[in-house]
């Protein structure tokens, strides 16, 4: 086994972090409501206003991107609604679950994992049922299936009572997102994915919309009430004691990404999306999402030769010096997944791939 200094992380989650990133949380601590904290708030709120391509706001949450599933389920279905999720995978449908969990009335437009929702389903929904809210996910991490948000968001903004929900957690940062021009109502995301951030801290942008619906609604919980968020946003700070830490590290981040450009980076993305595809064709491997909505930010392999899953990992771990996924959910082993996003380069996903082709040439 070969000595590393560190194991790099090649997983959709949490991603491998920058040095200079992790140190950027090594900073002195400050109190959370001082005006130190404050101006942290503030520059960090306009860099993500940007990010998210959104003229209204971005709360900060210390949380998973899990939380915010919760807050806005409860900020926006009310008691005797309907909510409709579009599930096809393991993210997708757990979005279900919390909906159900909280009590609200629930249906599903489902796919096989592997196959992307279309405006069209959803049009057909619309057209026979009133719902509260449409939530979907942009890009499900699970199969590597990016959702074509922005024509789902123009068939819900026909229906005026009824919001748009979107889960961008691995999409975020990483493939085109345009919350205001798509319509959406709450774009919701996490720190460990297409972000480079440490896990530990989500964001959603918020539109005015959904804020008049949570005023409409008694009982939104405390913790993800959007409401009690936005209290505290105006006054540049939050409800609840932030992860501090983690914001100075979102901030310095933030700086990184607005100088390479967000649609560079996108385009990054989907570049080292090209040459993964190339790859695994090359090799004999599949795709598992269907054609024409394959993920900018993580191919999901179909394991077509039938390789060990887990004794790649070991090798990837031992002798290259990587942690490697081994597929998710019902599809581990049948499939493994590539996670090209976040800082990842393409030097760096060459070394990856390099490997694995190393580990199948000791197969033979």
């Amino acid at each position: 086994m070969r000595q590393f200094e560190h194991k790099k992380l090649f997983l959709p989650g949490p991603v491998e972090v920058r040095r200079e990133i992790l140190e950027a949380q090594t900073q002195w601590m400050i109190g959370h409501r001082s005006s130190e904290f404050a101006d942290l708030f503030a520059r960090l709120q306009d860099k993500l206003k940007r990010a998210f391509f959104t003229d209204s706001r971005v709360y900060v949450s210390g949380s998973s991107g899990s939380g915010l599933w919760e807050g806005a389920v409860r900020c926006g279905i009310r008691d005797q609604g309907r909510v409709l999720h579009l599930t096809g995978g393991a993210f997708s449908e757990r979005w279900a679950q919390i909906s159900r969990a909280n009590g609200k009335n629930v249906d599903c437009i489902q796919v096989d994992w592997g196959r992307a929702h279309t405006a069209e389903m959803v049009a057909d929904a619309l057209s026979r049922q009133r719902y509260d809210a449409v939530c979907a996910v942009h890009n499900e991490t699970s199969t590597g299936v990016t959702n074509p948000i922005q024509a789902i968001g123009e068939v819900v903004n026909q229906h005026e009572d009824t919001l748009f929900f979107v889960d961008t957690v691995s999409g975020f940062l990483g493939t085109d997102l345009r919350v205001d021009d798509w319509g959406i109502d709450i774009a919701l995301t996490s720190s460990q994915k297409a972000f480079a951030l440490p896990p530990g801290i989500a964001f959603a942008a918020v539109s005015d919309r959904l804020l008049e619906r949570a005023a409409s609604i008694n009982n939104r919980g405390y913790y993800f009430d959007f409401l009690t968020l936005e209290k505290s946003l105006l006054k540049n700070n939050t409800p609840s004691t932030p992860p501090i830490a983690l914001m100075y590290a979102a901030d310095r981040q933030m700086d990184a990404i607005l100088a390479e450009g967000i649609e560079a980076r996108w385009a990054r993305h989907r570049d080292m999306r090209d040459a993964t595809h190339d790859w695994a064709l090359e090799r004999g491997f599949g795709l598992y999402a269907q054609a024409g909505y394959r993920s900018d930010t993580v191919t999901t392999v179909a394991n077509s030769l039938g390789i060990d899953v887990n004794a790649m990992g070991a090798f990837m771990e031992s002798e290259v010096g990587y942690a490697m996924d081994k597929g998710y959910g019902a599809i581990k082993g049948k499939t493994y997944r590539l996670p090209h996003m976040g800082d990842v380069t393409m030097d760096m996903l060459q070394e990856v791939l390099s490997g694995i082709d190393a580990f199948m040439a000791r197969q033979n």
